[in-house]
């Protein structure tokens, strides 16, 4: 059958952020997914569940594409509707042995996470689980950052979710059109039209060239001095760490570990509410607090440690596949004692690093590292990636939701670890927040310490903000 011919516009060509992200997933140490488990409160309807997906893999039209690269960089890697897509391969269906616990779920999710995805299909993958404790299931939902950031993930399930348990069907959209493209026709596509890109690429850099001259001429000393301090910004922003390592935390494995646990969004609203910082400034300071037992019960105390966060540069207007997103690493305070002052650290490292000029520093440099070699690549990424570990604010649906007639209780988020010792996903979901710690085993080897100083971090920073008995009825 023929197709008819790739579109070359702008749309479908893979940004050089998501080329970066779609190159790392070839090795173990810069694999990018990231997936979602959802608890049920029952099980699914299946044949509603499969209709679900199939719908929204026709309106985010992401779910149906694969990425082809070119052999010869004359034109961007595309995104392209795959002619082989099959919906029975991408949503799998299987039941845990009982006693069908939490634990074995977390388990399964992890052997899912650490598998690679297949490239040469759509980048994503769900499996839906039955067989949980209480007449429970489960969706485990895993995408590639390729195809978009954690607050896009978001967004793409609005297609699939329902606001109520037997919500009347939607409509199903017609199947996108596919495109049977291999790297050999983007290639030809790209040395047909390069008189008409160069043509295009030198107007641009012209045009920019002389709005700069114009700059220079009108305002020198404003212009000069922008340029100088956008040189210290991405000077800083590109920093190895503002801190130490971790003697502690050297160890890098292919073996990693999922631990949770939740907290009411109130209890950690209230607890930041008095120190003075927001609810991601009272997740970072009980993370902290946490990190640092941890190294006390082991008999290694430290002051700080370099934690990396990803900062969203989305908009409104910014369709929900794709990745806006940068990111920032800052001094965690984990030997600092009081929870209040650690907030206010924690808040002052934020706000100074966020309001960096050379915030996109990576969007502007994207473009070369994604012409480098393999090797050249990795050595750069290995510099640029010096964090203990890595911390994520997701902010979730403040309604219930259902899928396919079964309620979501609960959402973990499980996030990559790109050569971190740690990700933390924090995401908030009807009055609840839940945290996910995924782990390297090498890296944290006593795993029963670690969760129980978690958990004490967390436990210390909700009493910040329960109220204080006021002096007569201590009195009393």
């Amino acid at each position: 059958m023929t197709y008819p011919p790739p579109p070359l516009g702008q749309a479908d060509e893979l940004s050089p952020v998501d080329y970066l992200l779609h190159r790392g997933e070839a090795y173990p140490a810069t694999r990018s997914a990231f997936l979602g488990v959802e608890l049920l409160d029952r099980p699914a309807d299946w044949g509603r569940l499969r209709e679900a997906m199939d719908r929204a893999s026709r309106v985010v039209i992401r779910m149906r594409q694969k990425v082809v690269v070119p052999p010869i960089p004359v034109t961007p890697p595309q995104w392209v509707v795959d002619p082989d897509f099959d919906l029975d391969y991408h949503l799998r269906r299987i039941a845990l042995p009982a006693p069908g616990t939490l634990r074995q779920l977390l388990d399964l999710a992890e052997v899912t996470l650490q598998s690679p995805l297949d490239t040469s299909r759509a980048l994503w993958e769900a499996v839906y689980v039955e067989g949980l404790e209480g007449g429970r299931a489960a969706l485990l939902s895993k995408f590639s950052h390729a195809i978009t950031d954690g607050l896009g993930g978001i967004a793409l399930f609005e297609q699939v979710y329902d606001t109520e348990r037997d919500a009347p069907p939607r409509p199903m959209p017609p199947v996108p059109i596919p495109r049977d493209v291999t790297g050999t026709d983007l290639v030809r596509s790209g040395v047909r039209r390069l008189p008409e890109t160069t043509l295009a690429a030198g107007w641009k850099l012209a045009g920019r060239t002389a709005g700069i001259a114009g700059r220079l001429i009108t305002a020198p000393v404003p212009t000069v001095a922008e340029a100088i301090g956008f040189a210290g910004s991405a000077q800083r922003v590109l920093s190895p760490s503002p801190t130490a390592r971790s003697p502690l935390l050297r160890g890098r494995s292919l073996v990693s570990r999922t631990h949770v646990l939740e907290v009411p969004l109130a209890d950690l609203r209230a607890a930041a509410h008095a120190a003075g910082g927001s609810v991601n400034d009272a997740y970072l300071a009980a993370l902290s607090g946490g990190l640092g037992r941890y190294h006390e019960a082991l008999g290694v105390p430290v002051d700080e440690l370099p934690l990396a966060l990803p900062v969203s540069l989305r908009t409104a207007d910014d369709p929900a596949a794709g990745n806006r997103i940068t990111g920032i690493t800052i001094a965690a305070p984990v030997g600092e004692p009081d929870p209040a002052e650690r907030i206010r650290l924690v808040r002052e490292q934020v706000i100074a690093r966020r309001s960096e000029p050379a915030l996109d520093v990576l969007d502007r440099i994207a473009p070369v590292l994604s012409l480098l070699p393999d090797a050249a690549l990795e050595a750069i990424t290995a510099r640029l990636i010096a964090a203990d570990i890595q911390a994520s604010n997701v902010p979730g649906y403040g309604q219930e939701t259902f899928l396919a007639g079964a309620r979501v209780d609960r959402q973990y988020g499980m996030g990559p670890l790109p050569r971190v010792a740690m990700m933390a996903v924090l995401i908030s979901r009807a009055g609840i927040c839940t945290v996910t710690f995924r782990y390297d085993t090498a890296s944290f080897i006593a795993p029963d310490q670690l969760e129980k100083s978690l958990q004490l971090g967390f436990d210390e920073m909700i009493e910040l903000g329960r109220p204080r008995p006021s002096r007569r009825g201590a009195r009393k």
